[in-house]
């Protein structure tokens, strides 16, 4: 069984039906949908967001595609530009075992051919649910600890397969021309950490997006690839990208265990990884609204992997670096009270109690008995009294989940000047009732915006 890894996981995503998804999964669907849809309103204040709208533009000329909050553009170019727009402000999803962003990659794709096709709510249901669980799944056959070890970076490796799937799902593919579609999509996976600490790890989710695009369309035209990718003996992706993977584990109880309901979502803006010091931090808060003039030392705890990542950057850049600083993250929201995208315009970043904070009150540090992306934080107060906190799971966690209404909050605040409130609440009422709309084009129509009309000004 575990031999035939790609043919089982093509069968499932070409025959998954509406039917086979418990209620909680159609409701998790909506949840990663409407997170989404957040994140890529709030991606016009991307700082290279008018860059890869430049490039989106020029893949095409035609404009039968929505841009979330902007214009039209070409299928191509609208697929690449929303995704782009998902990760923009780094607040978008991730998958917790393969540190691996999911909606960016999946949902514009499916979008994408969802409107040009006329399909419905359900349809694109389903497809987002194929295409996210065959994504996810793929992630846990690569054993990620050996793919991480190589550089490998998840989602610009595992995001065309996921939107190859969604696509597959709704143009009715069988489990052969999935299964081809697959081999499209593994040979264009890319990405690697090279491109850590620069706007590049954004550019990965995009263009797995648009990879995912390409392979399924191409696959439709019965261009012949492998069948067999994922374990294929010379070049398969789990001998090349990793140490031969574990196939068996991608299939385990499919269908009956659903891989995707281990997403992550973000509530504030900053690196997924440091999601539980803020979790952390924003508990002391909370129960002890500690006055930021009087506090004499913050100590956070962080994993060596985490630390690595995000825990050398005390005297931060600009916005990106800003982002993935845990430095500054922790004093923004030890000053504050808040973290949302005004915490990272230069006004504040560039604030010099902010940067001093960050460069001299914050002490981040490795710790050997951190483990994953756990995280312990102590704040000294200038009398002496010390206030902790550890966090295992953060605030969007499977284990510590956001609500509906939490993340129907995060969609109208990013959706603010984008969309009118009126049509960001019909966006809303439409994803909740996704099941019973009946075009998913009068949902683009609805996400269409001012962003690039502002732009081309």
């Amino acid at each position: 069984m575990a031999n035939e890894a790609t043919e089982v996981l093509a069968n499932f995503a070409a025959s998954l039906k509406y039917e086979d998804l418990p209620g909680h999964v159609r409701e998790n669907c909506k949840n990663l949908l409407l997170d989404a849809l957040a994140c890529a309103v709030a991606g016009g204040h991307g700082d290279e967001t008018e860059q890869v709208a430049a490039l989106a533009g020029a893949l095409a000329q035609s404009r039968e595609s929505s841009v979330i909050g902007g214009d039209r553009l070409s299928l191509a170019g609208a697929t690449m530009l929303n995704g782009f727009l998902i990760t923009a402000v780094t607040m978008c999803d991730t998958h917790r075992s393969t540190l691996t962003h999911v909606t960016p990659e999946v949902m514009p794709p499916a979008l994408a051919i969802a409107e040009r096709d006329g399909a419905s709510g359900r349809d694109l249901l389903v497809a987002l649910a194929a295409g996210m669980e065959t994504m996810t799944r793929i992630g846990i056959g690569l054993d990620y600890p050996e793919f991480r070890k190589r550089g490998w970076h998840g989602p610009g490796v595992l995001g065309p397969f996921g939107g190859a799937a969604a696509v597959g799902r709704l143009r009715g593919f069988n489990g052969e021309t999935m299964a081809k579609a697959f081999g499209l999509a593994g040979s264009q996976s890319a990405g690697t950490f090279a491109a850590w600490g620069t706007p590049t790890v954004k550019f990965h989710q995009c263009r797995g997006a648009l990879s995912g695009l390409m392979a399924a369309l191409l696959a439709e035209q019965n261009f012949l690839a492998t069948k067999e990718f994922l374990t294929a003996k010379d070049g398969g992706l789990y001998n090349s990208y990793s140490n031969g993977g574990k196939p068996e584990v991608a299939i385990a109880d499919l269908g009956q265990r659903w891989e995707f309901e281990q997403i992550a979502l973000r509530l504030w803006p900053s690196a997924s990884s440091t999601q539980t010091m803020n979790t952390a931090l924003f508990d002391l808060v909370e129960q002890h609204a500690p006055d930021f003039d009087k506090i004499a030392k913050v100590r956070v705890s962080l994993s060596q992997a985490v630390f690595d990542l995000h825990g050398k950057l005390q005297n931060y850049k600009a916005k990106f670096d800003a982002l993935i600083s845990a430095h500054y993250v922790a004093a923004a929201i030890l000053h504050d009270r808040a973290l949302t995208l005004a915490q990272f315009e230069p006004a504040r970043y560039d604030d010099p109690k902010l940067r001093r904070a960050a460069a001299e009150l914050i002490e981040v540090r490795p710790d050997a008995s951190i483990k994953g992306n756990n995280c312990a934080v102590e704040i000294e107060m200038a009398g002496g009294k010390k206030l902790t906190s550890f966090c295992e799971h953060p605030r969007g966690s499977y284990e510590n989940p956001l609500t509906r209404a939490q993340i129907e909050a995060k969609f109208r605040t990013y959706a603010k000047g984008v969309l009118p409130d009126a049509q960001a609440d019909e966006v809303v009422a439409a994803v909740n009732r996704l099941e019973d709309f009946a075009s998913v084009r009068k949902l683009m129509e609805l996400l269409r915006g001012e962003m690039q009309k502002a732009q081309a000004a």
